[in-house]
């Protein structure tokens, strides 16, 4: 039983005369007493519950508020001192209260204590509130709980949360209500507890009714934390607010929800507004007005038609659910993002017709789906469908994405195929075009032996070398995966762009030992111009001019200078020839080679 019990309660309820709603307040004395008491029922607890397993409840009352119970159960006086025992057991076992009191007292009297014993359904509990008595209530949801299934829990921290709201907000609530599981007896430890606090704005003048009912809300939200962390239960508060008027409308329109609160809900708290439309609707007081009636008999005209939109709109929510994925295979296929319309032409062009990956059945399931139901339904000539095509429709579709995620794997396997190839035959282009053309293994010891030994390139270039040709291995005997040839992907990229910087540089150099830096005077001013010897030709270059050196200095272009720079590319040697410094000291005057 020890997993049933519950922490002693750090609260107790003070009532004082005027019936205002309990305090919540530390009583560390009675915390004390509780503890010695508790030691001492510990077998009486579990003697009560191993005899009767039904029991929903036991809970020893706060001292302060026996003198309220012995005035209503008309207990003898000299009851007051001693220890107020509370049970609560099922209402379908109410016939055996005489036995179960009887054989309690028994037990009591073999313990010696001064216990008094109260054994009470929920019922009865529930007859407190409903005779307006309150102060009852208040007490049975602040006992300490010797044993509690959820009764006792679920009571507490709705109490707590009622005493919290009142202390601020008693101008306005005029009714706090509990409902659902609780008033059912059907409350467990980790039952939601409905409440709902009915709000008067009947006098508000100062601000709008409904920013008035959001402020509120806002704030008895705010408490329903602070409710359950001083109540100590797992038990979630879910209260629901209404403004007094808006009560009363639906009162009036005889609005399902609202009489069903009215006829099963049991309030805590009432200024005498809850109670009355409770009554009434026993005595059939409560009837709906001739337009409720029509109002609700429309209901039932309107059904047909929402279930129709409804099957519309589940055709529409199963066009996309095949729209969508077969979209996302076309692209990972390599085919941009496709419209709806496209989609069905490209799914049957390339996965039927070229690749002849898919089955007939699955494209006429597309086009079925795509163009016979959605594009009517576009077009205005598909306008419902019975539930019976629904059916097969989503019969269909659990085929067609069923064979989607076979043609994914396929897809994948045909992509991976092509990415190491490529990755395979861009590496060794590279490697051939520095090495001349040779066979893999001979390629990959002239690149350790001139770029890795050589300190060019740093060691982990000839491991991803060999790791390329190990996954392209592996694939071509099924072994590798995914993940192993996007690595290599990735890996493949740094060593292609480190072979294409490394030939750059190889062609730049017989570009740099042509070029040389000329300083010259003109008008007392120092300037710098560009030697460039390429392709066997002389360009001059000042700021933004370009020459070109033959028998003399002529107006030249860039287009001209990038052509002699590509026929240099691969050759080792520059060729200069004498009469060009001659003619550069015509046209510069005297100038220095500036290294």
């Amino acid at each position: 039983m020890a997993d049933e019990e519950q922490g002693i309660p750090e609260l107790n309820v003070k009532y004082s005369n005027d019936k205002k709603p309990p305090v919540v307040e530390t009583d560390e004395k009675i915390k004390k007493e509780f503890e010695k008491t508790k030691a001492k029922l510990e077998k009486l607890k579990g003697y009560i519950v191993k005899k009767y397993p039904y029991v929903q409840a036991i809970g020893i009352l706060p001292p302060q508020t026996i003198p309220i119970f012995i005035e209503e159960e008309e207990a003898p006086k000299e009851t007051e001192k001693l220890t107020h025992l509370f049970v609560i057991i099922p209402e379908e076992k109410l016939k055996e209260t005489p036995k179960i009191k009887q054989d309690i007292v028994k037990e009591i009297e073999k313990t010696k204590e001064k216990i008094w014993v109260y054994i009470k359904t929920p019922v009865d509990v529930w007859e407190y509130c409903l005779d307006s008595k309150f102060d009852l209530v208040g007490a049975v949801s602040m006992c300490f709980p010797l044993y509690d299934k959820g009764i006792l829990g679920a009571l507490r921290v709705a109490q707590i949360h009622k005493n919290l709201v009142l202390r601020k907000f008693d101008k306005y609530v005029v009714s706090y209500v509990i409902g659902g599981s609780l008033v059912r007896g059907e409350a467990i430890k980790t039952s939601d507890i409905d409440i709902f606090v009915i709000i008067n704005d009947t006098d508000v003048k100062r601000m709008p009714r409904l920013e008035l009912k959001e402020r509120l809300r806002n704030m008895i939200y705010q408490y329903v934390a602070d409710a359950e962390a001083l109540a100590g239960v797992k038990n979630k508060l879910s209260p629901q607010i209404y403004l007094l008027t808006d009560f009363w409308e639906s009162v009036k329109d005889a609005h399902p929800v609202i009489f069903t609160f009215i006829r099963d809900g049991i309030p805590i708290y009432d200024k005498g507004t809850f109670m009355p439309w409770k009554v009434l609707l026993k005595m059939g007081k409560l009837k709906p007005s001739p337009e409720s009636i029509d109002m609700f008999m429309s209901m039932g005209d309107k059904t047909g038609a929402r279930v129709k939109r409804a099957l519309l709109d589940l055709m529409g929510d199963i066009f996309w659910s095949i729209a969508t994925p077969s979209q996302a295979l076309l692209m990972l296929y390599g085919l941009p993002p496709p419209n709806v319309k496209e989609t069905v032409k490209q799914m049957k062009d390339v996965f039927y017709t070229k690749e002849k990956m898919l089955e007939k059945k699955y494209i006429d399931i597309l086009e079925k789906i795509a163009i016979n139901y959605w594009k009517g339904y576009e077009h205005g000539k598909v306008k419902e469908v019975s539930g019976k095509e629904i059916d097969q429709l989503l019969k269909d579709t659990e085929d067609y994405l069923k064979r989607l995620k076979e043609l994914r794997k396929q897809i994948e396997k045909t992509s991976q195929e092509r990415t190491i190839e490529q990755i395979y035959e861009d590496t060794f282009k590279m490697l051939g075009a520095l090495f001349g053309k040779k066979p893999q293994g001979a390629l990959i010891d002239e690149f350790e032996a001139k770029l890795i030994k050589t300190g060019k390139f740093p060691q982990n270039y000839s491991r991803i070398i060999k790791n390329i040709v190990a996954a392209r291995t592996e694939f071509k005997k099924g072994k590798s995966d995914s993940h192993k040839i996007e690595q290599a992907r990735r890996d493949a990229m740094i060593l292609i762009n480190g072979l294409i910087e490394y030939n750059q540089r190889c062609e730049l150099v017989p570009l740099e030992k042509g070029r040389m830096r000329l300083k010259y005077k003109e008008n007392d001013k120092e300037h710098i111009a560009d030697l460039m010897i390429c392709g066997g030709q002389a360009f001059l270059i000042q700021g933004s001019t370009i020459n070109k050196i033959t028998d003399k200095v002529e107006n030249s272009s860039v287009q001209e200078l990038t052509q002699a720079t590509l026929q240099q590319k691969g050759k080792k040697f520059v060729e200069i020839q004498p009469r060009i410094f001659e003619l550069l000291r015509k046209e510069l005057g005297d100038y220095e080679i500036v290294i």
